[in-house]
Parts: C-alpha cells; structure tokens; sequence
C-alpha cells in the first residue's frame, strides 16, 4: 500500500456538550475583554501536583481568585484535583480512568461551602468513548432540597457524520426535565453542527474550518422557537502570526466587534490583550480593555 493509499485515522467522536466545540473556541476563548485584568500561574511541585492559581477583577470592581491543586496516578489511572475560591467554595473530584474498562471513566465531584450549612452538593459521571461512540450519564444530589436528578448524553458517528441526544430527568418528580437532539460532520479541515436544545426551544448552527496552518474561522447562529426571532449570529476568525503568537477578531449581529492579541513573551510567559468595541456608538463610552497574563513554572 502506497502512502496515498493510506486511510487518515477516525476522528474521534466528542461528547454531546462538545458538538460545535470547534466554533465555539474560536468564537469564545482568547478574548480577554470580559475583565478588566486576569492573571493566571501555573506552577509543578516536586511531587508532581500541578498548582494553578487564577484571579481577574471585572470592571465592577470585584475581584475573584482560586487556587486549585492537581494529581495524577498515572499508573493507577487517577486523578484527584482540589480547588478553592475567594466565593468559599470547596471544590473536589476524584477522577478514575480506564480502571473498570478501557474507554470507561468514572468521576465523583463534591461542591460545599463550609460557611453554609447544608450546602454541599455532589456529582457522579459515568463516561464511556470507543471508536463510533460517546455516552456520559451525570447523577446530581443536592443536600438542601435532597433532590437527584440525572442527566444522561450519547453521540454517534460513522464516516464523519453525527448525531447525538440528551435527556434530563428529575427523580424525585418522576419527570423528563429537558431534551435535545444534535447533528454534525466532521473532518480534519472543517466541522459543521446542528443542534436543538432547552427542549428543541432553541435551534444553532456551526461551522468552524481551517483554511490553512495560519488561519481558522467560526461561525455560529441561532434561533429561538418560542420567540420566532433570530438569537444571534457570530462570526469570528484565528490568524497565527508566528510561531509564538496570534491574533482573533469576531463580530456579532448586535454590532459588537472584539479584538484580541495573544503572545508567547518567553518560555513560561504568555500575554493577552482584549479590545471590545460597540461600531454602534464609536464616539461613546462604554468599550473595553482587557488584559491576561499566565506564569508557567
């Protein structure tokens, strides 16, 4: 067999929540005008825990932080992460991979504020990936109301095509509490996405494609069925400068256009910069200008 001959590997399937994940990222990460600042550091202790420390202040003001510490059993296939916020919220996991079976993963979740009696909640996932299949079921308890609820997920593929639903149901009430249904293709170079959730209320549509190794391009839109009107529209685009940087631009249906400049300023420094303009009302207060730093040691 010749090297053209030889066929590219499946992709792999993504979990129902990540269906348009492509176009999402593209339309969403990186821009760094939502706060005023943010500083992120990431630092490796000798016995391998990974410790990330994270703040930002908004331009309310306020200024939120956490510090959460991660580490993993590889040969154990384990995973425990513990992190706390300035909200006082105690966040801990415990992550088991591939230990029932290969694909299968299990992941126990406790979120408590020791400030607020009763206040804990808890999550348990079940995840399971093989070649043509990804199936999540999420199981929710939450001690102040005493109520479980599950949530489970499945997405389907062959040959790059999709297609995946989600169910909600409320034990306690012995009811479905939401649906949703999505359809998609995909390929190394573009991924395209329909889906319809909040009940088959809301209906959006994806597209994300890599035109080449310097750019890449989103698009989202959506609409609301109950309301019979359009709920947006998103456009966004990726240019890789250089090895070490790259530059984002989006624009929306409401005229918001964002900017944003990432850079690598050496090996364990990277800066961001956010600009968000409304090309309604240039000659008017009220855009914005953001900043992230990250430390990586």
């Amino acid at each position: 067999m010749s090297v053209s001959d030889k066929v590219a590997p499946a992709l792999p399937i993504p979990s129902f929540g990540d269906l348009g994940k492509a176009a999402n990222d593209i339309i969403n990460k990186d821009f760094y005008h939502a706060s005023q600042a943010q500083l992120e550091v990431k630092l490796k202790a000798p016995s391998g825990t990974n410790v990330t420390i994270k703040g930002k202040q908004g331009f309310d003001n306020v200024t939120t932080a956490s510090v959460e510490g991660k580490h993993v059993l590889k040969p154990q296939g384990v995973t425990i992460t513990q992190a706390w916020t300035t909200a006082s919220l105690l966040d801990s996991k415990v992550e088991l991979s591939d230990v029932i079976a290969p694909g299968a993963k299990v992941d126990l979740q406790n979120l408590w504020n020791p400030s607020k009696a009763a206040s804990a909640a808890q999550k348990l996932i079940f995840a399971y990936k093989a070649p043509n299949f990804h199936g999540r079921t999420f199981i929710n308890y939450a001690q102040a109301s005493g109520n479980i609820d599950a949530i489970i997920d499945v997405v389907a593929g062959h040959d790059g095509f999709l297609v995946g639903g989600e169910a909600g149901y409320d034990l306690q009430k012995a009811a479905v509490t939401k649906y949703s249904v999505g359809l998609g293709y995909q390929t190394p170079s573009y991924v395209a996405n329909l889906t319809a959730t909040q009940n088959l209320g809301i209906i959006a549509a994806s597209y994300y494609q890599k035109v080449n190794e310097s750019t890449e391009v989103g698009a989202k839109v959506g609409y609301d069925v109950n309301a019979a009107k359009a709920s947006g529209l998103e456009l966004a685009s990726k240019y890789k400068l250089d090895p070490l940087s790259f530059a984002k631009a989006k624009v929306n249906d409401r005229g918001i256009a964002a900017l944003a400049y990432n850079t690598k300023l050496n090996a364990g420094t990277t800066l961001g910069l956010g600009l968000s303009l409304d090309l309604n009302k240039l000659n008017e207060a009220g855009h914005k200008i953001g900043t992230h730093l990250q430390f990586e040691g």
